[in-house]
């Protein structure tokens, strides 16, 4: 994953490109019937149960939109919460409030779903040593912000993006001339640009995990529609070679199976590419 400071700068850049989609050149609602000098309180009412995600983030936005807004947190990222819960209060200028709130609950609402998908795949998978990981498939624009709720709701990162891991899936291979090849030059390539980048190679059989494990400098293998018996041989032949991966259609009735097989990981698209928002609500009071 990214550093710290890449990941506050991507959190940065969503803030003030979702503030000016949606503000634009100014909340004409509140500005026509709610007084600059007015004042204000909102509660975020929670109408739904699960794992909560986002309070940080909203207090990000409450920050950008107006410094002068105070935020009472009551309940934290990662903790459950069931229907009536109240996260926090936010008080100050009424106008300042309204031109966060959207922001604040489309990103808490998908955040929240995430976590609590995250969390329930954590709990399936627990006691086995296996860890859940998060992909690339996520909503254009708002990355970061899911890969931050995976880590809140007890998952694990994969790579960010294309530029802080190398990752060779079979259209890599095949375009570079098989397993060995796609190896070689990516290593040559990394020495020749001073990269220091881990390299995950897919495998799409045994005969080219065994041909994989023939070259050196592999970080992980990624196990792509195994079945058990293919993934507990992998694993077998792997050993300490290298970290292992289950990826592929792999769902809540498979994933334990899979973490019984040995696999270090399973990566999971349905993370952040199948949830349904959970339910939030900004009241005044």
């Amino acid at each position: 994953m990214i550093s710290d400071i890449q990941f506050q700068n991507e959190l940065d850049i969503i803030i003030a490109n979702a503030i000016r989609e949606d503000v634009g050149p100014g909340d004409y609602s509140s500005l026509a019937c709610i007084p600059a000098s007015a004042t204000g309180r909102a509660k975020l009412l929670v109408k739904d149960t699960g794992i909560l995600a986002g309070v940080d983030f909203a207090k990000q936005v409450f920050n950008y939109v107006d410094p002068a807004l105070e935020i009472e947190v009551f309940i934290n990222d990662g903790t459950p919460v069931n229907y009536g819960d109240i996260a926090f209060h936010v008080s100050g200028s009424s106008q300042s409030i309204l031109k966060a709130e959207r922001l604040v609950l489309n990103a808490m609402q998908r955040m929240s779903a995430i976590a609590t998908k995250t969390k329930k795949y954590v709990d399936i998978l627990e006691g086995t040593g296996t860890k859940v990981l998060d992909t690339r498939k996520t909503t254009p624009g708002i990355r970061a912000l899911e890969k931050w709720a995976v880590k809140i709701g007890g998952g694990e990162n994969h790579r960010f993006a294309l530029y802080d891991m190398v990752m060779l899936k079979d259209n890599h291979i095949d375009f570079a001339g098989g397993i060995t090849p796609a190896i070689q030059k990516t290593h040559e390539y990394l020495k020749a640009n001073s990269l220091d980048l881990k390299v995950i190679v897919e495998a799409r059989s045994i005969d080219e995990v065994c041909e994989i494990i023939s070259n050196p400098g592999v970080h992980r293998i990624l196990l792509d529609n195994f079945d058990y018996d293919q993934t507990r041989e992998a694993v077998a032949l792997i050993g300490d070679h290298c970290q292992t991966e289950s990826s592929g259609g792999i769902n809540e009735d498979t994933m334990r199976h899979y973490a019984e097989c040995g696999v270090d990981y399973i990566s999971s698209g349905a993370l952040t590419h199948s949830i349904y928002n959970m339910d939030l609500s900004l009241k005044a009071f």
